[in-house]
């Protein structure tokens, strides 16, 4: 009767957690070196991490050719899918258009509003921009289902123009799972709604981002999965409720603070593949484990040194977070990169996926919270 008894917590708790499968893709910069035209790309289009966090009155978001998660989601009746970044770095949902005639658009999947009975217009304008151009359209409001759940007349952007790098990336579009305050136009973002509308058990939302192979990653709205992690969860508070952004104290190698020092702000980012912080300090930590650094900013490293090379630890509202070499060194067919770029603005670091691969994260909208905790 007992076991009965646990079991059926087991099976009500696990009805709680909304799973959203995260797929690793191929990210822009691989199709782009399997077909030469990396260097021109990288020189038209120079990495600009911090756009999307400089406030100019319109919704931002990088050129950041290393993304490579990302989900399916559906919107209208009967429902059109679409493979979108959970993007923890912005507010707004938008996915291309029927309406949009630019490159990016005819090689990813575009929403067709009169194929859906439940669409509505909304008519006010959306401009995301970029750091190397920018995303125009109009909004609109329609169910969007995501991970199992269906938000109902949720307001999101259908694109008429894309910056020209979106052609060579795999997911069609952006889901925000930032704050209201720093949406375009206000729209009430996805998750928001998902907790006005009653369909989450828990105000809050997680993210397992896996470190082998394509499968297992994925975004749980409305509780934790304990199986995605080991040891306890170290809950910090946020500096400020735009993005998720917390205070960092240092970043410390072999007992040294090698940047950082005296403190910074850093927001926790699924929609960044990188570690970014200012020019100066990413230089002297790349500098530290042994890298050296191209025209481009990508700091390259001897692929058989990675064994000997130094942890990073990331000092967070007083807790140490510990990045190896083995999880901060990018190996591919064209040799090791490490996770830490260049770019950060005033202070501001981007924690992106390079840390949250190794950090299970938990984002607590209402206590405004985000846990971490050593990701199995």
């Amino acid at each position: 009767m007992k076991w009965l008894i646990v079991l059926s917590a087991l099976v009500a708790f696990s009805e709680c957690l909304h799973k959203m499968p995260l797929i690793k893709g191929k990210t822009a910069r691989q199709a782009l070196q399997e077909k030469g035209l990396w260097d021109e790309y990288r020189k038209r289009y120079p990495y600009n991490p911090m756009a999307k966090f400089v406030q100019a009155g319109t919704e931002s978001m990088t050129n950041d050719a290393d993304l490579s998660y990302y989900g399916v989601i559906s919107i209208g009746t009967p429902p059109q899918s679409f493979s979108v970044i959970f993007d923890t770095g912005s507010s707004n949902l938008w996915i291309p258009s029927v309406y949009c005639s630019s490159q990016a658009c005819q090689n990813h999947r575009k929403f067709d509003p009169q194929q859906s009975s439940t669409y509505v217009w909304d008519g006010r304008s959306l401009s995301i921009q970029y750091g190397t151009g920018s995303m125009t359209g109009y909004l609109a409001s329609d169910n969007v289902e995501v991970g199992g759940i269906t938000v109902s007349k949720q307001v999101f952007g259908m694109s008429q123009t894309e910056a020209p790098f979106m052609a060579h990336m795999q997911a069609d579009g952006i889901l925000g799972l930032a704050f209201q305050s720093i949406a375009s136009d206000n729209v009430v973002p996805v998750f928001d709604n998902m907790i006005k509308q009653g369909l989450v058990s828990e105000s809050l939302f997680s993210v397992y981002l896996s470190s082998n192979g394509q499968q297992g990653s994925e975004v749980v709205f409305g509780g934790i999965d304990s199986s995605h992690y080991t040891g306890q969860i170290t809950w910090i508070p946020l500096t400020s409720a735009t993005y998720w952004q917390i205070q960092m104290d240092s970043v410390i190698i072999n007992g040294q603070t090698v940047a950082c020092s005296g403190g910074c702000q850093a927001i926790i980012d699924t929609g960044t593949s990188l570690i970014v912080g200012p020019n100066s300090d990413i230089n002297n930590i790349n500098s530290w484990v042994g890298a050296s650094t191209n025209q481009y900013g990508d700091a390259t490293v001897n692929c058989q040194n990675v064994g000997s090379m130094p942890d990073v630890t990331f000092t967070l509202n007083g807790n140490a977070f510990t990045i190896p070499a083995s999880a901060y060194v990018t190996q591919s067919s064209y040799g090791c990169n490490t996770g830490f770029g260049q770019g950060g603005y005033q202070q501001l670091w981007i924690l992106g996926d390079v840390f949250i691969r190794e950090y299970y994260a938990i984002f607590n909208y209402p206590r405004q919270y985000i846990g971490l905790a050593k990701s199995v």
